[in-house]
């Protein structure tokens, strides 16, 4: 354990890091820790993903100081941690009496000596982060996002993070899309269409596909200027409407729907007409959760509930389970992680979805009975909203 311990922060104080993988977990452990060597605002960190039961996964960003407690805390649950770096790579196999770690020899001699640059630079780690974006691409000039050098502005740092960070999103169910053929996607509530635009950039200019987008908000406009900017920059695969999402229409099965901060119960609106349409992948990031927060009534959660702060809180967290278990319950394989630093927005969840098979009763039966639990007789209203 301590082989492997020195080997990761010496190759992480190195740059030479490229990953850690603690697997075939023991008792209740994650299932399986990843972590990677990036930088934060400046400084190198250790970003970790933790498997958590109900295909949720935790994210933690460790600097130096913080990577040995990490260690420490988790490696004695694991039966195999792989170290993988620029230099090569260790294993760390735990059986029955020791720990067996192969390869670390050669990898602490190699790490000793005098190393090439491995991109050591923070600011070079920040450029490989950013990702399909660089800043100077049409769409975000003329969204205001960056300046006409192609400087990201100051103001926009966030929103520009935003994007990025989706766009690695789309580009992981990539391959849950079509392969040939035009792909369908809706932005509902799409708002000023920042994910629009690059969403279809992605597409179009980076995967060379053709695409067809319809976005839909209620704000006449805001839905004048997407349609105004889509003309100007070319994208004539995008269509922008005014109307509720509710009036989505329904002549074809969209490929993937998309929505950023759609508000209240109208991220639980965006999700039903997605699945109503059979979209294949759903990606949505919800904004507040006022719904269940007024309605929630189970005596169980009193001693919490009754602290308006922790009413809030609790209330979040609830809203976004509930809503992956209606779309499990409808045949999804869901996922809830985060979109950006919380330091950025805390609006920062994302719900990911993607048709695997049809609806089950059990499931839909399981819901209802949580819907029940936590509101009670405000149960019926909540679905009727949907």
């Amino acid at each position: 354990m301590t082989d492997i311990k020195e080997l990761l922060l010496l190759s992480f104080r190195r740059d030479a890091l490229k990953k850690i993988i603690f697997s075939r977990p023991v008792g209740s452990a994650p299932e399986k820790i990843s972590a990677r060597l990036c930088a934060h605002r400046g400084r190198r960190i250790l970003a970790a993903e933790l498997s958590l039961p109900g295909n949720t996964v935790s994210q933690v960003n460790l600097t130096e100081d913080g990577i040995g407690d990490f260690f420490d805390k988790y490696a004695g649950e694991y039966r195999q941690i792989n170290l993988l770096t620029h230099l090569g790579d260790a294993e760390m196999k735990l059986g029955k009496k020791s720990a067996v770690v192969l390869g670390g020899d050669r990898l602490l001699a190699r790490l000793s000596g005098d190393t090439p640059s491995f991109e050591a630079a923070i600011e070079s780690l920040e450029r490989k982060k950013s990702r399909m974006l660089s800043g100077s691409e049409d769409f975000l000039i003329k969204l205001g996002i960056s300046d006409k050098s192609g400087r990201v502005h100051d103001k926009k740092q966030a929103k520009f993070r935003q994007i990025c960070k989706f766009l690695e999103y789309v580009d992981e169910i990539y391959c849950e899309l079509p392969a040939k053929g035009e792909i369908c996607i809706y932005d509902l509530c799409c708002g000023k269409s920042y994910l629009s635009f690059a969403v279809y950039y992605y597409f179009t200019a980076i995967k060379n596909r053709s695409i067809y987008m319809l976005g839909i908000d209620l704000k006449r406009d805001v839905i004048d200027f997407c349609n105004g900017m889509a003309a100007e920059l070319g994208f004539s695969g995008m269509q922008f409407i005014t109307d509720d999402i509710t009036n989505t229409p329904k002549d074809r099965t969209p490929d993937m729907v998309i929505s950023l901060h759609a508000c209240d119960i109208a991220t639980d609106i965006v999700l039903d007409t997605a699945a109503k349409l059979s979209a294949k992948v759903i990606l949505s990031t919800p904004c507040c959760h006022r719904e269940l927060s007024t309605k929630i009534s189970a005596p169980e959660l009193a001693f919490a509930t009754k602290y308006p702060k922790l009413r809030r809180t609790l209330s979040d967290a609830l809203t976004d389970a509930l809503r992956l278990e209606r779309l499990a319950a409808l045949g999804y394989e869901v996922n809830a992680t985060e979109l950006v630093d919380p330091e950025d927005t805390p609006k920062n969840t994302l719900l990911r979805a993607i048709k695997r098979k049809e609806a089950s009763a059990e499931l839909t039966e399981k819901y209802s009975a949580l819907l029940s639990f936590l509101m009670g007789e405000n149960a019926d209203g909540y679905i009727g909203k949907l």
